[in-house]
This record gives C-alpha cells, sequence and structure tokens, in this order.
C-alpha cells in the first residue's frame, strides 16, 4: 500500500475522483508496494483498484487502453526506500572517497529496481528467492549484475559478505527463468584475473543465451585508502594479461554463438598501451555506460557530424579539459577538426587528478578544482567546453561541489556543459547549438562498487 501524491491533470485518475493522500492498495488483487508493482499491473486493459480514503477501503473499475498510464504520482520514484548494499567490497570506490563530500555520493546503491529502471549494477545479494519470484512472474529483463567473480568462496572474500557467494543461485534462476543478463567484473590484480577470471568467464558463457554481455574493468584506486585491503592498480603487463583472458573468451562466444559477449572497458586497453578495436567489434554496444567502446562511439558519431557539417567560416578558441587516460585518442580525433576549420584553435588539456591522487585518470571523475588549478593563468580563447559525465546527472556541480559558474567566475572564461556524442561535441567546439544530450539517471551511481 502506497501514498499517493500527486494526481495529473486530465488522467484517468483525476477523472476517477481519486486524491493526492489516498492510498493506493491494491491493482485486480494484487498488493502494491513500490514502482514496480504498481508499473507492471498498471498496464492491464481492464482495472479494478482498491483505495483509501480516510482509513475506508473503496474499489474503482475502468477500462483503459492496454499500457496507458493511470496519471499517479507518489512522493518518491520508487515509492518507498532505496536498498542499500550490504556489502563491503575490497574495491569500492565510495568507501575511497575523502570526508566532506556531499552526502549523496555515499550512499552505496544495490537496487535490483534501479537495475531494471535505470541500468544500475546489483550483486544480488540485497535480495531473496521471493524478490527472484517476482522478477521471474513480471519478467523484468534484462537485469544489470555486479558478478566480478563467479568463485563462491573468493566473492564472499572480495565483498565481506559471507553470503555473497550463495547469491550466485539466484544468477543461476534469473538466467533459466529467461532473463536477460548483463554482468560486470570490477578486475583487481592478483584477486580476481588470470585464472579466476578464466573461471568466471567459463561460468558466466555457460549461462547460455540469456547472457547478454560482460563488461571487465580495472579498479579504480585512490590515495583515500587507509585500512582498507591493500590493493595494486593494474600496469601495462597486468592489464595485457587480462586482456588476452578477455579476447580470448570474446573470440570464443562469437564463434559458439554469434556475438561476442565478453568485453573489456576501454580504460584497459589504454593501460595496456594497446589500440583500441575498430567500431564494429562492439556490435551493438552492449555496455557503452561502462566505458566498453565509449570512445570508438564518441569517435562515430565525431566523424559523422565533421563529414556532414555546414562551412565554417568563423574565428574561435576553445579549451577542453579532459582524463589523462583518453587525452591522446582524443587528440588525435579533433586533429580533423583543426585541418578543416584553420581559424579555429582547439586546446585539449590532459588534467592529473590530483584531488584523488593521481591514479585516478578518467574524465567522469576529475574536479572543478584540479580543472582550476591546472588552467590558471593560460590563455582558455572564448569558452570553456566541460564534458557532461564530469557534472551531477541535472545539475551543473563536480564531485568536489564546485559549481559551473564558480569554475568559469574563477577562471575568468565562460564555462560549457557538452553532451556526451558526438555531434555535441562537434557543435560545443564551433559556438553551435548542441543537437541533443543523452538522458542521464537521476540516481548518482556513479561509482563501480560492490
Amino acid at each position: 500500500m502506497v501514498t499517493i501524491f500527486r494526481v495529473e491533470k486530465d488522467s484517468l485518475a483525476q477523472r476517477l475522483g481519486i486524491l493526492p493522500g489516498e492510498q493506493l492498495v491494491s491493482i485486480n488483487g494484487h498488493p502494491i508496494a513500490d514502482v514496480l508493482d504498481y508499473r507492471f499491473y498498471e498496464t492491464e486493459r481492464e482495472l479494478r483498484l482498491v483505495l483509501r480514503r480516510e482509513g475506508r477501503d473503496y474499489p474503482l473499475e475502468l477500462v483503459k487502453p492496454r499500457y496507458a498510464s493511470l496519471g499517479l504520482e507518489f512522493e518518491t520514484y520508487l515509492m518507498d526506500r532505496e536498498r542499500s548494499c550490504r556489502n563491503q567490497c575490497v574495491f569500492c570506490f565510495i568507501d575511497q572517497l575523502p570526508p566532506g563530500m556531499r552526502e549523496t555520493l555515499y550512499f552505496k546503491d544495490d537496487d535490483d529496481r534501479l537495475s531494471f529502471l535505470f541500468g544500475n549494477y546489483i550483486t544480488l545479494t540485497n535480495i531473496d528467492s521471493r524478490e527472484i519470484d517476482r522478477i521471474l512472474q513480471m519478467h523484468i529483463s534484462p537485469i544489470n549484475v555486479s558478478v566480478h567473480t563467479m568463485d563462491p568462496a573468493l566473492r564472499c572474500k572480495m565483498m565481506n559478505n559471507r553470503f555473497a557467494g550463495e547469491a550466485l543461485g539466484h544468477l543461476y534462476r534469473l538466467a533459466e527463468g529467461g532473463i536477460r543478463l548483463n554482468c560486470q567484473i570490477v578486475l583487481c590484480p592478483g584477486l580476481n584475473d588470470g585464472q579466476a577470471l578464466e573461471y568466471s568467464l567459463e561460468q558466466l558463457c555457460g549461462l547460455g543465451e540469456c547472457l547478454q554481455s560482460v563488461a571487465c574493468v580495472p579498479v579504480g584506486l585512490t590515495r583515500y585508502r587507509q585500512g582498507l585491503y591493500p590493493l595494486t592498480p593494474f600496469d601495462r603487463g597486468t592489464a595485457a594479461a587480462a586482456l588476452d583472458v578477455i579476447e580470448r573468451y570474446g573470440e570464443h562466444c562469437k564463434e559458439q554463438r554469434g556475438s561476442r559477449t565478453v568485453y573489456a572497458s576501454d580504460e584497459l586497453y589504454l593501460l595496456a598501451g594497446r589500440e583500441l578495436p575498430e567500431l564494429e567489434f562492439y556490435e551493438d554496444f552492449p555496455q557503452l555506460e561502462n566505458g566498453v567502446g565509449m570512445l570508438r562511439d564518441l569517435e562515430d558519431s565525431f566523424l559523422w557530424a565533421l563529414e556532414e557539417m555546414e562551412p565554417w567560416e568563423g574565428q574561435r578558441q576553445v579549451t577542453i579539459p579532459t582524463g589523462e587516460c583518453g587525452f591522446t585518442f582524443l587528440d588525435k580525433l579533433l586533429d580533423g577538426l583543426r585541418k578543416k576549420c584553420h581559424n579555429l584553435k582547439i586546446e585539449l588539456v590532459p588534467i592529473r587528478n590530483d584531488f584523488f591522487g593521481g591514479t585516478v585518470n578518467v574524465t567522469g571523475l576529475l574536479t572543478g578544482q584540479d580543472i582550476c588549478a591546472q588552467l590558471e593563468g593560460r590563455d582558455l580563447g572564448d569558452q570553456l567546453l566541460i564534458a557532461g559525465n564530469m557534472l551531477k546527472a541535472g545539475e551543473d556541480i563536480f564531485l568536489d561541489d564546485m559549481k559551473l559558474e564558480e569554475l568559469s567566475a574563477r577562471l575568468g572564461v565562460p564555462a560549457l556543459r557538452v553532451g556526451s556524442s558526438g555531434q555535441d561535441l562537434l557543435a560545443a567546439i564551433l559556438g553551435r547549438e548542441q543537437p541533443h544530450a543523452r538522458g542521464q539517471n537521476p540516481y548518482e551511481g556513479a561509482w563501480e562498487h560492490g
């Protein structure tokens, strides 16, 4: 039973006389506890609602187009509390944050509802067999799972949760029930790479056609690891060794099932000093948000936009701060635009991530203070272009709580948030309106944790 916060104007609910403050008890005899219940059962054509007004239940019956919305809104999107993570993973990025950051950054979500609705990854340690039954009954698919290892004992060790190994049973049940699965492995050198990685990939590939994809990403380590499990970052050799295993299983899947299925993130290729695979390698980009093929996708959309761009006769100078990891790739990509527009000056500047200790080098984890410190005193031109993944979803604020307008004021140059597509990047560089920006998960979910 959930309380109705608002009724949309001119909606079915308003025409039926449903009022804010009433409680939705059930739909077609099914109790309503959260957003999944509501979303699933409201899609039916014939509905019998039970509502509660001032402590008394009353029924309503209606016929509507299938999938049409009732128009009810609730105080929170999930209609109850977000479920936090029960694990204490040895690689958890949240545990490596410095004190004093905004409160939402310290919250570890592990909510299967967010996995379905927004693509968040879950460990399966936070749900029981009844929740699995509900997922199977509603056929909620796909589900994104943080696996990390298929060895039960090693999973317990890595997650500091004695039930983490048993939770793998949920993975098998979901696969047997036809639920499509996207899996993630955060690789930690000396723990779940090497033979442990081979075992995990072999077991995951054994799940059958329900396994849509596996993304292998390197662990991110900051300088705030006092008292935490001793981990070492990947170097060129260990990254190359992990890539060899991942690519071998990818080729095997390609031969056996017609799809590569198993991928490494772009960061792992860059750490190994290897060229990124070509665009076709990534097929339909099943793990783009995990950094798998993201640079090739950006390159493809940028080159298409560059080929189709209208003549540009202006004169402009822009500065683009970026993470150290992808700097060389992006700088080479921008050369095509530099050659085409001779009066256009593009300064791509690699920013060292001193905030997290210099070992984290991806663009999405840069802070305003590091950008300020390393750009102050430079000729930044007409505009500073900031990748949208540096900023909070729906708000122009960096991880260190510096606002985009503050960055602009301190550096004395207008700063612009840039969308994630190549078309957006090209438009921003030329001073044109960005054609589109991809939607973002309203839940911050910035960290790849347990």
